[in-house]
């Protein structure tokens, strides 16, 4: 099996590099998180895809982070804690890359937990727009 395509607004496990743990260094993360695909650029075959952490911490600052419902994280199959799309800092690496968490061993396909709602999509992209014109974003470049 081959891993699924990527799209914005699918929702994916992955071993997300904080901007704090790539200034100490690191190059691998430190948990295995679910993360949000907000942007996908393919140039001859290859993606290039950017994803924000989804996280159990509230945000200091709502406007930066936006909450996911408790419908939408059922279907996606995720915990029952408050979760936020994190909108201060982003990873960004070539798909599929090394860092894709499957759920299940030799399935790739299990890396996705399902794509977010339109309207909560919409809501993410709108406010992280708004965010890197506020230059509150900050970007980690992972694999080549």
């Amino acid at each position: 099996m081959a891993f699924p395509d990527p799209v914005p607004g699918l929702v994916i496990r992955y071993s997300y590099l904080w901007l704090k743990e790539h200034r100490r260094d690191q190059e691998e993360g430190g948990k295995n998180r679910p993360c949000a695909i907000i942007l996908v650029v393919e140039n001859d075959g290859e993606y290039k895809v950017t994803v924000l952490p989804i996280s159990h911490t509230p945000p200091a600052d709502p406007n930066l982070a936006v909450e996911i419902p408790p419908p939408a994280k059922r279907r996606l199959n995720l915990d029952d804690e408050r979760s936020w799309v994190v909108l201060t800092e982003a990873n960004r690496f070539t798909w599929p890359g090394p860092d894709l968490r499957p759920f299940t061993s030799g399935d790739p396909t299990s890396v996705c937990h399902g794509p977010l709602p339109f309207a909560l999509f919409n809501e993410i992209r709108t406010k992280l727009v708004a965010a890197i014109r506020a230059k509150r974003v900050s970007l980690v470049a992972r694999s080549p």
